[in-house]
Parts: structure tokens; C-alpha cells; sequence
């Protein structure tokens, strides 16, 4: 790890991004030239959040000629589970929607999956959960979905991990898949439930 920088700023992202990007080369004594390829996360999350980061990704990697490689939000966030915490429990990575549901996805204590990442209330958590205990969640909606599966009898213990997803576990996890994103598409962003914002029944044209 050369150099690392993680900001929690809310709105504002698109303003930032690219000078950290450059702050951070800079701090590493690296030339864009010299990367091998960029990472980045495609959600799930906040739409806008998840756009910004995805563009700004692929256009570095575009401009360089070098893979953009694409984890989930989900994986990250499990991932920065300690070995040791994770022995002996199913691990629960949720991400905050700001919605009735939110995002989850389970993983066995190696961090194999065990479901596809979803959008879920209580009822469907529980179901997903089915007969997988003891149940260790992680992520910035690991509250809520113990409050949620609380309701349906289910208890489940919050990890001491970070809530939210490390940068440094991004790179990581990309790292691994390197070789194999040689020739793959650029990564798309995970969409779990439609957007609130809607186009108009006319599409947004002007009416005659």
C-alpha cells in the first residue's frame, strides 16, 4: 500500500474525487502511466454516488488503456470481517438503502457466498437467513437488519468491523481478479431496485 485516503463527506463527491485521485498519486510517487489497472465499486448504494465513482473509474481506465475492475459494495464490506470474528458464523453484509428494505447478501466464514446480493425487508432476511446461524452482520445497515430480524425472532450480533467499505480491501479483492479482467466489459453498476426519480410518460419531451 503506497497511499490511501477515504473521505466520509456525503454530497459533494464528484467536487472531490478526481483531486484525491490526483493527491494520491502524487503521495505515492506513481504516474498514471505506471498503473496497472483501476477498482472501483459498483453498489450496491447511492445511485448518484454509485455513478460518480463507476464514470470516473472507467475513464481512467479508458484514457490509460488499462482494466477497470468492479467489486460490490457487499463483498467489501464482509470482507473487512476479521478471520478470527468470522470463525464459526454466517456473515450478513447490509447496506443502508434509505428504505424500508435494505441491501444484503450472505457469505460463509471463508467468504464464499451463500446468496446473491438483494434488496430485503425483515421477513425476507429472515428467509434468506433460513437454517444459516450464528449470524455476524457487517455494514452501514447492520442495525437496522438486526431491529428488522429482532421482529421475527431472530437475533443476530453486530461485528466490530468498519461499517463502512475500505478502500484498501477494494484494491484487494480487485487485485485477485486481475488476470481475469484482461478481457472483461467495464463494470456496470449493481442495481438491486429501480430508481425513485422517473422519466415522464412522454420521455421527457416537450409537449407540441
Amino acid at each position: 500500500m503506497l497511499a490511501h485516503d477515504a473521505r466520509d463527506i456525503g454530497r459533494g463527491q464528484a467536487e472531490v474525487l478526481l483531486p484525491m485521485a490526483q493527491d494520491a498519486l502524487q503521495a505515492a510517487g506513481v504516474n498514471p502511466q505506471a498503473l496497472d489497472a483501476i477498482a472501483v465499486t459498483r453498489g450496491p448504494g447511492a445511485f448518484t454516488g454509485m455513478r460518480i465513482g463507476l464514470a470516473t473509474a472507467r475513464g481512467f481506465a479508458l484514457s490509460l488503456g488499462i482494466p477497470c475492475i468492479g467489486v460490490t459494495t457487499l463483498e467489501v464490506v464482509a470482507r473487512g470481517v476479521t478471520q478470527a470474528e468470522r470463525a464459526g458464523h454466517v456473515i450478513l453484509a447490509a447496506v443502508e438503502s434509505k428504505r424500508a428494505d435494505i441491501y444484503v447478501q450472505l457469505f460463509d466464514a471463508d467468504l464464499h457466498e451463500l446468496s446473491n446480493p438483494v434488496a430485503a425487508d425483515g421477513p425476507a432476511i429472515a428467509t434468506l437467513l433460513g437454517v444459516h446461524t450464528p449470524v455476524l452482520a457487517v455494514g452501514d445497515a447492520a442495525l437496522r437488519a438486526r431491529e428488522m430480524l429482532a421482529e421475527e425472532g431472530i437475533e443476530i450480533t453486530i461485528s466490530t468491523a468498519s461499517a463502512l467499505p475500505d478502500t484498501r480491501l477494494v484494491a484487494e479483492i480487485a487485485s485477485a481478479r486481475f488476470v481475469a479482467s484482461q478481457d472483461a466489459p467495464p463494470p456496470a453498476p449493481l442495481y438491486l431496485r429501480p430508481p425513485d426519480a422517473k422519466l415522464p410518460k412522454n420521455q421527457g419531451r416537450a409537449r407540441p
